[in-house]
């Protein structure tokens, strides 16, 4: 009797070890992709497979991600980006039905997210939240120039699980700012130009921003800067007499019809102490196309080159709704 119960447990033992053995091999063949990325906060996301259900948490990171992977892979997107006031991936944003704008831990959960990334711009409170429902967060910069661009990219390729994608869309932008650069090398120091951007956002456009490093690309001269404004300042109507620039950028965002834009304009063009302006004289003042001026994303090289069209012509040539991608 004692032998007996001898082989039968030696028997469940090795029925188990069989089963364990099974389950760790199915595993190892369903997550192929499984890796791990680290966030600028220095934690290690683990991801057990390339996401297919993919969460940003801003317009310029899905954006980014757009770049990256196709729509389908995008769960929802920023309510912006269907907007050709705003945004330069009008098509695609479309492609996206659900939009989002703030949406709480709540919201993001009932969506089954299989990656979030989350801007430090953002609302980082939610982060621990998610992280505790089991969605992978991967935090990221808030690109504020170029530099942050391309390392927040490569980020989300990383995220994706597309690196060679971010190698790619990283490599296209460096070949359209080297072609800009080629244009903007010819255009003598002489006739540089120079403009003032009137945005909404009213402390927005002084030395420092994606703005003003676009300009300094494109070969224009931002007025806002070259009298002292840095960004976050808000630029008076003294200060922008000083900088009594050849163009002024005013603002065609409308919030889908919703913002009277043309009261902000009046408020420049038709202030009797700004009259004396050159671009108020000449009647330079232009719409540029906020899509590409605001870009925080791999198109921030069409920020340049709309800047550089705007000022200096066809040469520069843009259509709209242009955009890098490193998807086949």
């Amino acid at each position: 009797m004692k032998n007996f119960f001898k082989w039968n447990l030696i028997g469940i033992l090795l029925l188990l070890f069989l089963c364990l053995a099974g389950c760790k091999s199915g595993a190892t063949t369903d997550s192929p992709a499984a890796y791990t990325v680290t966030d600028i906060q220095g934690t290690q996301v683990n991801m057990p497979a390339k996401p297919q259900r993919i969460l940003t948490m801003s317009m310029s990171t899905d954006e980014m991600m757009l770049g990256l992977v196709g729509p389908e892979r995008m769960v929802a997107v920023n309510t912006l980006l269907d907007d050709p006031s705003s945004s330069n991936m009008v098509e695609l944003g479309k492609r996206v039905s659900t939009k989002i704008k703030y949406p709480s831990v709540e919201e993001i959960a009932a969506l089954q997210p299989d990656l979030v990334i989350e801007p430090d711009w953002g609302d980082l409170s939610r982060v621990a939240a998610l992280r505790d429902l089991g969605i992978p967060v991967v935090v990221c910069k808030g690109p504020k120039n170029l530099q942050d661009i391309q390392e927040t990219i490569a980020l989300l390729a990383q995220a994706a699980g597309e690196p060679q994608r971010g190698e790619a869309l990283l490599k296209k932008m460096d070949e359209k700012l080297g072609d800009i650069k080629a244009k903007v090398a010819e255009i003598p120091q002489s006739e540089r130009k120079s403009v003032v951007l009137i945005s909404l956002m009213k402390d927005y456009g002084g030395a420092g921003c994606a703005f003003d490093e676009a300009c300094q690309l494109a070969g224009v001269i931002n007025g806002a800067a070259a009298v002292g404004i840095q960004n976050g300042q808000v630029m008076t109507k003294e200060k922008l007499v000083a900088a009594n620039p050849d163009y002024l950028f005013l603002p065609s965002y409308n919030n889908h019809g919703e913002l009277d834009i043309n009261r902000v304009r009046k408020e420049y063009v038709d202030d009797p102490s700004l009259q004396g302006m050159k671009a108020i004289k000449a009647g330079q003042l232009l719409e540029p196309d906020e899509g590409y001026i605001y870009n925080c994303s791999q198109d921030f090289v069409f920020a340049v080159q709309e800047i550089a069209y705007r000022v200096y012509g066809d040469k520069f040539k843009l259509e709209p709704q242009q955009y890098l991608s490193a998807v086949e």
